[in-house]
């Protein structure tokens, strides 16, 4: 009786452990299932570890990117098409990890979770872009052959219009020297600078400042600040740009004085600061179509008085990331409401995205509309409306120092039409100055935006 006792138990325990290493082996394959299908190890969708059998990747229109013909990944024949979209939709060998045919590829090659990958192109899914073919080739054109990023999306809704990154190449006919040209013409290539780069922001973080200081000190719109080229922090100064004389807070962001930007950092210290960077989301990461974007920094803790003036005006050890300040540029033209922006034009993206209010960013409707205003202050006063035509825009630009370098070219904004609900990013690394660079290619996206009535 005893033994046969045992051996129950020992049979309990046995079946007890099947169930158990099968409970681990379904969920292992529903966890994993998609990743291990999808390898460049599997020989049935991957010839020399490249993708070979996909569904096609289209623009919003239905045009054609990239498709499969006889187990060939074929491009569009748009030699200017094709480079502007190499980092949307990436590359067929994966070095471009957030691109659209690494993130989505088990969608592409056809894997289901309940029957896997029955046969290679038997389930395949063609996948649509909310991207406008036509206005990323004009924003590729717009970054005038020189390394950096521009992006738009329409603030309502999350859709992206357009989104280019640059160094870039043709996909279609790879360059043989490009893992081993050894001037920068292909540094970071494989870099998507919208979603991984980061930058020194130069006065776009001005607005980040203004924010700040909107929020808590009550006489700022009755302060006076007086500029003479530079503004004196102890033994130390913060250079400015100009020479402004005295000027109240709205002229001070038209101008882009750093004077009286330096001054507010220092009085509102670096514990405000610190706060209202993390109130707009910056050090968090989000995820546009599973893409998860690289954190900005902003570090101030133990940064001097003249440190703090210079982060102030987007300088120091500053770092922002593009998306992130595309974000911003959102919530403060959707009455402090940010929408995440997304890529990919299906229910499986938008329940991703979960196109709401994205909780990394916390700007009040009152803060929103103050500084709407003094960015269409900016245009209107400043940069002139006539930059860009038919658009009632708003925005900033900027103009980062860096060290031995040209400065890195910035603008971002938004415009108040009713009908065209559209925030730009533009970065131009290296590219020059703001005011002269940033805008020009700014407008010339919106305007491709405006035609193609997206």
């Amino acid at each position: 009786m005893r033994n046969t006792t045992k051996r129950a138990y020992v049979l309990v325990a046995l079946i007890a452990a099947f169930f158990f290493g099968l409970g681990i082996l379904i969920y292992s394959f529903f966890a994993h299932g998609s990743t291990w299908a999808s390898s460049r190890l599997n020989t049935h969708v991957f010839k020399n570890r490249q993708l070979s059998t996909a569904g096609a990747v289209l623009d919003r229109d239905g045009t054609v990117l990239v498709s499969t013909d006889d187990e060939i990944r074929k491009w569009t024949s748009d030699w200017t098409l094709r480079r502007s979209v190499l980092h949307v939709v990436g590359d067929e060998q994966g070095f471009i990890s957030t691109g659209v045919q690494t993130l989505y590829r088990p969608e592409l090659i056809g894997y289901n979770p309940v029957r896997g990958l029955y046969r290679a192109g038997s389930g395949n899914t063609d996948i649509t872009l909310t991207i406008d073919a036509d206005v990323n080739k004009a924003a590729y054109e717009a970054l005038g052959g020189g390394k950096g990023t521009i992006a738009a999306y329409n603030y309502k809704t999350g859709e992206m219009l357009c989104r280019v990154s640059a160094p870039t190449y043709d996909p279609q006919n790879k360059p043989s020297d490009i893992n081993t040209n050894t001037s920068d013409k292909y540094d970071g290539v494989y870099l998507d600078r919208f979603l991984s780069g980061t930058f020194t922001p130069g006065s776009t973080f001005k607005v980040v400042t203004a924010i700040c200081a909107i929020e808590n000190i009550p006489d700022l719109f009755q302060r006076k600040f007086t500029c003479n080229g530079r503004h004196k922090i102890g033994n130390d100064s913060v250079k400015c740009n100009g020479v402004h004389g005295t000027i109240n807070f709205e002229r001070a962001l038209n101008v882009s004085c750093n004077s009286a930007f330096a001054e507010l950092a220092v009085e509102l210290g670096s514990e405000k600061l610190t706060e209202t960077v993390r109130a707009l989301g910056f050090g968090k990461s989000v995820k546009v179509s599973r893409a998860a974007t690289v954190r900005s920094s902003f570090d101030v803790k133990n940064a001097a008085k003249v440190d703090l003036g210079w982060a102030g005006i987007g300088q120091y050890t500053t770092l922002v990331n593009p998306c992130q300040m595309l974000m911003l540029a959102g919530a403060i033209a959707n009455d402090g409401q940010a929408v995440t922006p997304y890529v990919v034009k299906d229910s499986a993206s938008l329940f991703e995205n979960t196109l709401l209010t994205n909780h990394n960013i916390h700007l009040s409707a009152e803060t929103a509309a103050t500084i709407k205003r003094l960015l269409r202050s900016n245009v209107e006063n400043y940069y002139g409306d006539g930059k860009f035509p038919n658009l009632q825009f708003c925005g900033k630009t900027g103009s980062a120092e860096v060290i031995g370098k040209r400065s890195h070219a910035w603008f971002f904004g938004f415009s108040l039409r009713e009908n065209f609900p559209v925030a730009i990013v533009v970065c131009l690394e290296n590219g020059g100055l703001g005011y002269n660079n940033a805008i020009p290619a700014a407008n010339k996206v919106l305007q491709a935006i405006l035609k193609a009535g997206v």
